[in-house]
């Protein structure tokens, strides 16, 4: 099966759990060492998005194993039934030591927030990413983590610096402040805050996964998003 034919997402997730790994070549413009490798198993093949932990520049403020908050991030978001986040696995045994793998998402790359949110029609997709990095503490949504699949869905990617317990809110996407929350998103935002989520469970902090928690809570209690505050540094850097 090429790797581009589409499959579903159960067989994408037991192929990149199981499948064979080759690196094709390092990802341009990524801060960390990022890869696209092929994955096959029992005749299907498809492209990820490899991250390993030894890839990764030390942070001042997140600790190192940023790959198992991407993983954290698409069990979030399969659990609030919103399904923002490509499928993504931890592999122990990829060539370069445990990482991330995560479905390569085909996408027009011309395409990015600032240019998306130009289309009326996108805009309940963004809010539920929006809504998603509150959830997540997101500090670096970039607007080129928004990406216009061929499938015609609007994907998030690089979750990476998510879930920090402290307030780390940095993003892109301040259409909708003060807007309400669509009421379409506020089950999966009631599930949340009933107590750490168990699909986080060994992949953060127990104190991070907690804080998810509280702010679903928050969110229930004043349903809207959030104003703008230029004072706190509200804008990833660069914003693409």
């Amino acid at each position: 099966m090429p790797a581009d034919q589409r499959i579903s997402s159960a067989q994408a997730l037991e192929v990149l759990a199981r499948g064979a790994l080759e690196v094709q070549g390092r990802m341009p413009w990524s801060s960390n060492g990022t890869f696209l490798v092929t994955c096959r198993a029992s005749g299907v093949e498809l492209l990820a998005v490899y991250k390993p932990h030894r890839g990764e520049r030390p942070l001042w403020d997140f600790p190192g194993g940023l790959y198992r908050r991407e993983v954290a991030a698409f069990r979030l978001s399969e659990a609030l039934g919103w399904g923002l986040v490509p499928e993504t696995v931890l592999r122990p045994d990829a060539p370069l030591g445990e990482g991330s793998l995560q479905r390569f998402v085909p996408s027009d790359f011309a395409q990015h927030y600032f240019t998306l949110v130009e289309d009326e029609a996108r805009h309940d997709a963004l809010r539920a990413i929006c809504a998603f990095d509150l959830l997540v503490n997101n500090a670096d949504r970039k607007g080129g983590h928004c990406l216009a699949g061929d499938d015609g869905r609007i994907w998030a990617i690089d979750n990476g610096l998510c879930f920090h317990v402290a307030p780390k809110l940095r993003t892109v996407i301040w259409n909708f402040a003060g807007e309400r929350l669509p009421e379409r998103l506020m089950a999966g935002v009631e599930s949340v805050a009933a107590g750490p989520p168990d699909c986080l469970h060994g992949l953060l902090a127990p104190d991070d996964a907690r804080a998810v928690a509280c702010r679903a809570a928050a969110l229930l209690a004043r349903p809207c998003f959030p104003d703008l505050e230029p004072d706190l540094r509200p804008y990833p850097w660069p914003l693409v």
